[in-house]
């Protein structure tokens, strides 16, 4: 995965994200920072999804950026 992508452009993916993944509060993308391992924690917080499916998450959400 690649977190520079994510962190780089983390201001012009904030609204996608929460687009996205609508349970997340503005709370927990200013404190994500663009950092995928925190952002794939929330996931799995939130949704109640195991380790692997919430980061397949933020991974497809990363494809997208490209």
């Amino acid at each position: 995965m690649n977190k520079d992508i994510i962190s780089g452009k983390w201001t012009q993916l904030k609204g996608r994200a929460q687009a996205r993944w609508g349970d997340l509060t503005d709370d927990d993308f200013d404190v994500a920072e663009g950092n995928a391992e925190y952002l794939a924690g929330k996931l799995q917080e939130r949704y109640g999804w195991e380790r692997e499916r919430a980061q397949q998450e933020v991974r497809e959400f990363e494809k997208t950026l490209n």
